[in-house]
């Protein structure tokens, strides 16, 4: 799910881009704590993923849930 103001911004492509980002396990502008946080919570399939990017028009965030039924992207502001 992309909220409108994400889609907005940087469109679809953009998105499907940092999407597989994500997915690969590259968590963007993350802390390396905040890093190795994601990389237990996938190997274990427990736990929030987060991932943060850096774009020409602001952040971006990536949130996939704990139960890994839904994957977000939005901007700051929305959280």
């Amino acid at each position: 799910m992309a909220t409108k103001d994400v889609m907005a911004l940087i469109g679809q492509a953009n998105i499907d881009k940092l999407l597989a980002r994500h997915a690969s396990g590259d968590w963007g502008d993350m802390s390396q704590e905040d890093k190795e946080h994601n990389n237990q919570s996938l190997t274990s399939n427990k736990g929030q993923l987060f991932s943060s990017y850096s774009t020409p028009v602001g952040k971006v965030w990536i949130i996939t849930e704990y139960d890994r039924t839904i994957t977000t992207v939005l901007i700051p502001s929305e959280r």
